[in-house]
C-alpha cells in the first residue's frame, strides 16, 4: 500500500529529498514465494512497521496491491471541466450509469441460465450413465467412468486457472469485498478471469467436487461490471468518447457493486436478497442512488432467469435445469409454530453457530496449509486439484453401497424408486420396489441433492444414518476441496450441510417437532450454518423467504439466524474476514479497536519517517528525485505566500506527477501559470488514466532545469485532521469517507512551524501494523484484543 511519511521535509530541500533508497515499486517487497514456513503464520510475512508490504495474495496469486482513488480529487481542471459540462451532457452520464446497470443484470443473467444448463447438462448425463453400468452390475466400469470423467473435467478447470488466470481460482467475494473498500485487487476482473470463471466453473462444479457456482456467479458480475465501464480490456479496449465518463474508481466501485449483488440474485433467483447482500456483506460506501441501481440490475436478472425458466420447459434445453437456479416452493405448506418448536428451533441455531465457528477454524488450518503445498509452484497446484478430485470420487462413488436398501412406501406411487433424471428415491444399486437414500443426495446434480433434501411431506424418506454419513463427507470434502486452483463457492456445501444436520435434528427430536415438516428443518438448518460461518442475518433471510416463497417462515428463520450469528461471533470472525486476513489484504474493520480511543494520529505520526512534500513551483528534477526515491502515491503540495510563512495548498497524486512529466508540461521560469495555460493541454480525463511510470519518461538535462507548476493537479481540499484526533476516530473516517490518503495538521499554527505533521493510509490505521509499531507496555499489554479479532479463538 501507500507509504507516506511525516512531517514536513520540503521536497526542494537538497539534504531531504530523498529520505530513503531508491524504491520501486516492485522493489519495495520480498519474495513473494517465501510467504511462511509455519502453519501458525501469516501467509505472507508482515515488517513491524506501520506500513507493511505491498503484496497480497489475490485469487491464487501474490500480487502486489495499492489503493484506490475513491475520493473525488478537487483540482482546478476537475472544477472546469464539472462546470463547462451543458446540460446534456449530464444526463448522458446519468442515462449510461442505468444503461450500464441494465447491461450487467442482463449479461449476468444470461451467462447464470448458460453456465446452470452446462453444469446440469454435464453432471446430469454423467450420473445417468454411471447408473446404468451399476445397474448392470458392472461396478469397476461404473467407478472408472465416473473417476474418469470427474477427473477430465477438473482438469480442464485446473489447467485454466493455474496457466491462465491464477485469480479466478476460489469464489472472488473476498477480493471484491478488499476492492470496494478501497484495495486495489489487480487482475481480478479482466477478461481472461471472466473467461476461465465462466468454463473453470462449470468444469469444478459438473466434476462432483464439493463447491459451488454461487461464489464465482458473484465473481462473473463484478467482472462483466468492470469490463462494462471500461470498454473491455488490453488492446481490444474500446474508446468510445462516452466512456470517458466512467473512468475513475468511484464509477466503476458502483458498477462492481452492481454486478455483485446480480451475481447473488442469479444464483439464488433472489433481487432483494442480492441487493442486501451487497449492502451487508461486500460493500463499505453506500448510497440511496447505488441501492436503486443495484436493484434495477437484480430485477433485470430475475427477468432474464424467469425467460429462460419459460423457454425451457418440457426438456426444450437439454435432459436437466429449466434455467433457474436453487429453488425450494414451499408456498402450499401450512407452518404453525407450538410451544414446543421452540427447543429443537433453539437447537438448530445453536449448532449452526457452534458447527459454522468450527468450520471456520478448521477451514482456516487447512488453507495455511494449502498455501505451503501451492507455493511449490504450477505442478503442485494442479496435481492438488486433481488428488482431491479422485479423492472425492471415490468417496461419492463407494459410500451409498454401505447403505441398506429401504422399501418405498406405497403412498409415493410411481414416484419411488425413480430411475430417470431427476427426483427422489434414486434405485441405484436396489432391488425393483425399493430405493437408496444415500444415493438420492449423493449421485445427483448440484440442484436436484438440494431440492432431495429440502423435500416436504417426507419424514421418512432419508434413514439417521444415511443423513451422518452424507454430513460427515460433505464437511471433509468442503474442508478440502475449498483453496484448490479452481472456481468454487462456499454457499452450496454449507447448504447441504446444513440441511443434513437440519433434518437430523428433526429425526433425533421428533417428538418435539410434530408442527414443523421435516424439510424445512432441513431449510432451518442451511441458514443456522449459513449464519454461523459467514455470519450474515438480513440478506440471508430475505434471500431464504424468496427461496421458499413463504412469509410464515420469516419469525423461525430470523430467531435461527440470530442465533446462530450471535454463538459463531463468541468464537472467531467471519469465514470471509479470515481469508481476507489470511491473503495479507488491508481490509480496514467498520469497528475500530478499543484501545484506539487512548492513541492519537500524531503518535503514528512519530513513527513514521518524515513526510517528503513539494512546492507550488517545483524544479523537474526535484520532482524526478522524489518519484524515483520513494514508492508514495500522494505528496502534501506546500506553498510560500510570503518569505518565512509555509501554507498547505493541497495533495498532488504519483500518477499525476507522472501525466505532467510525460507531457513535458515544464516552465523556462519558476513561475505560477494562468488557468486556461494547463487547460490547453490537459483535462480531468487525461489525469484519469494511471497508465505508465516515471521509468518511462526519459527527460534532457536541460529539461530537468525547468520548472513544473504543480497547483492546477492539485488536490486543494484533501481530508484534514489535527493531530490530537483519536486513531479510533480516524478509523471511522478514513473508512467512511473511502479516503486513500488522510492529512494530519498541528493542533498550533505559526511560521515556525511546518504545516504538514504527516500523512496516513489504510496500512498505518490497521491495529496489527500499528502495534508492529508501537513497542509501549500498553501495546503488548492489549496485543490480545487485535490478535482477537484477526484469529480464531476456538
Amino acid at each position: 500500500m501507500e507509504e507516506e511519511q511525516r512531517p514536513g521535509v520540503s521536497a526542494g530541500e537538497p539534504a531531504t529529498t530523498a529520505p530513503e533508497p531508491e524504491c520501486k515499486h516492485e522493489d519495495c517487497v520480498e519474495d513473494p514465494e517465501n510467504g511462511t514456513s509455519s502453519l501458525e503464520q501469516p501467509l505472507l510475512k508482515r515488517s513491524a512497521t506501520l506500513t507493511a508490504s505491498h503484496l497480497a495474495i489475490v485469487g491464487a496469486k501474490v500480487s502486489h496491491i495499492e489503493s484506490l482513488d475513491y475520493e473525488i480529487i478537487e483540482n482546478d481542471l476537475f472544477k472546469h471541466d464539472w462546470r463547462s459540462r451543458s446540460n446534456v451532457e449530464v444526463l448522458q452520464y446519468i442515462f449510461l450509469k442505468w444503461a450500464m446497470a441494465f447491461l450487467v443484470g442482463l449479461l449476468t443473467g444470461v451467462i447464470a441460465s448458460l453456465i446452470n444448463l452446462a453444469i446440469e447438462n454435464i453432471s446430469g448425463l454423467k450420473m445417468l450413465h454411471m447408473v446404468n453400468l451399476v445397474r448392470e452390475k458392472r461396478y469397476w466400469a461404473g467407478f472408472f467412468y465416473f473417476a474418469g470423467v470427474n477427473f477430465a473435467l477438473t482438469f480442464v478447470a485446473a489447467v485454466l486457472c493455474v496457466v491462465f488466470a491464477p485469480t479466478a481460482a476460489g469464489p472472488g467475494i473476498p477480493e471484491i469485498k478488499a476492492y470496494l473498500n478501497g484495495v486495489d485487487t489487480p487482475n481480478m476482473f479482466g477478461a481472461p478471469q471472466l473467461i476461465v470463471k465462466i468454463i473453470g466453473s462449470i468444469g469444478a462444479v459438473s466434476s462432483g467436487l464439493d463447491l459451488g457456482k454461487e461464489g464465482p456467479l458473484v465473481h462473473i458480475g463484478a467482472c462483466l461490471a468492470n469490463l462494462l465501464s471500461q470498454g473491455g480490456s488490453g488492446r481490444f479496449r474500446l474508446r468510445w468518447r462516452w466512456l470517458r465518463y466512467f473512468n475513475n474508481d468511484r464509477d466503476r466501485r458502483d458498477l462492481i457493486t452492481c454486478g455483485a449483488s446480480s451475481g447473488v440474485c442469479a444464483a439464488f433467483r433472489s433481487p432483494v436478497g442480492g441487493v442486501l447482500f451487497a449492502l451487508e456483506e461486500v460493500a463499505t460506501w453506500w448510497r440511496s442512488a447505488l441501492l436503486w441501481r443495484t436493484f434495477f440490475s437484480t430485477a433485470t436478472v430475475v427477468v432474464v432467469l424467469r425467460g429462460f425458466i419459460e423457454v425451457c420447459r418440457n426438456g426444450r434445453c437439454g435432459m436437466f435445469g429449466e434455467g433457474g437456479l436453487i429453488l425450494f416452493d414451499v408456498s402450499d405448506v401450512e407452518v404453525r409454530y407450538h410451544f414446543a418448536d421452540l427447543l429443537p428451533v433453539t437447537i438448530i441455531g445453536v449448532l449452526g453457530g457452534v458447527l459454522g465457528a468450527l468450520y471456520n477454524h478448521v477451514l482456516h488450518k487447512v488453507l495455511r496449509l494449502y498455501n505451503l503445498i501451492n507455493a511449490r509452484g504450477r505442478l503442485a497446484k494442479l496435481a492438488l486439484a486433481l488428488a482431491v478430485c479422485v479423492f472425492t470420487s471415490a468417496g461419492l462413488y463407494v459410500l451409498p453401497f454401505l447403505v441398506p436398501c429401504t422399501p418405498c412406501d406405497p403412498a409415493f406411487g410411481e414416484a419411488c424408486p425413480s430411475t430417470g433424471k431427476s427426483g427422489n428415491f434414486k434405485q441405484f444399486n436396489c432391488p425393483p420396489g425399493q430405493y437408496n437414500d444415500l444415493a438420492t443426495l449423493l449421485h445427483a446434480t448440484n440442484v436436484d441433492a438440494t431440492r432431495n433434501i429440502f423435500s416436504i411431506r417426507t419424514p421418512t424418506e432419508f434413514r439417521l444414518d444415511s443423513l451422518f454419513i452424507f454430513l460427515a463427507i460433505y464437511i471433509v470434502l468442503g474442508l478440502f476441496t475449498f483453496g484448490i486452483a479452481v472456481p468454487s463457492g462456499l454457499f452450496l456445501p454449507i447448504i447441504l450441510m446444513g440441511s443434513a444436520y437440519g433434518r437430523i435434528t428433526a429425526l433425533l427430536l421428533s417428538k418435539f417437532a410434530r408442527g414443523i415438516d421435516h424439510g424445512l428443518y432441513a431449510v432451518l438448518g442451511a441458514a443456522a450454518l449459513m449464519s454461523g460461518s459467514m455470519r450474515m442475518t438480513v440478506s440471508l433471510c430475505v434471500i431464504f423467504l424468496e427461496l421458499t416463497n413463504n412469509l410464515l417462515l420469516l419469525p423461525i428463520t430470523m430467531f435461527v439466524l440470530l442465533i446462530a450469528k450471535t454463538v459463531g461471533d463468541a468464537f472467531n470472525p467471519s469465514i470471509y474476514e479470515i481469508i481476507l486476513d489470511l491473503k495479507g489484504l488491508p481490509f480496514l474493520e467498520p469497528k475500530p479497536e478499543p484501545w484506539m480511543k487512548d492513541l492519537a494520529v500524531g503518535e503514528l505520526a512519530a513513527a513514521k519517517p518524515r513526510a517528503v512534500t513539494l512546492q507550488v513551483v517545483e524544479k523537474v528534477s526535484t520532482i524526478v528525485a522524489v518519484l524515483r526515491s520513494t514508492c508514495h502515491n500522494g505528496f502534501p503540495v506546500l506553498d510560500r505566500p510570503r518569505p518565512g510563512v509555509s501554507e498547505l495548498h493541497g495533495l498532488i497524486l504519483r500518477a499525476h506527477l507522472v501525466a505532467v512529466l510525460k507531457k513535458r508540461w515544464f516552465l523556462h521560469e519558476k513561475r505560477r501559470t494562468e488557468d486556461w495555460e494547463a487547460r490547453e493541454r490537459f483535462s480531468s480525463t487525461d489525469l484519469a488514466d494511471k497508465v505508465g511510470t516515471i521509468d518511462d519518461v526519459d527527460l534532457t538535462p536541460e529539461e530537468m532545469d525547468m520548472y513544473v507548476d504543480l497547483h492546477p493537479f492539485t488536490n486543494t481540499t484533501p481530508y484534514t485532521v489535527v493531530e490530537t484526533m483519536s486513531v479510533a476516530k480516524a478509523v471511522v473516517l478514513f473508512r467512511t469517507c473511502a479516503l486513500r490518503h488522510m492529512l494530519i495538521i498541528p493542533k498550533f499554527q505559526g511560521p515556525e512551524i511546518s504545516p504538514i505533521v504527516g500523512i496516513l493510509t489504510r496500512q498505518d490505521l490497521r491495529a496489527h501494523n500499528i502495534l508492529g509499531a508501537h513497542t509501549t507496555s500498553w501495546a503488548r499489554s492489549l496485543t490480545w484484543q487485535t490478535r482477537g479479532k484477526r484469529t480464531e479463538r476456538f
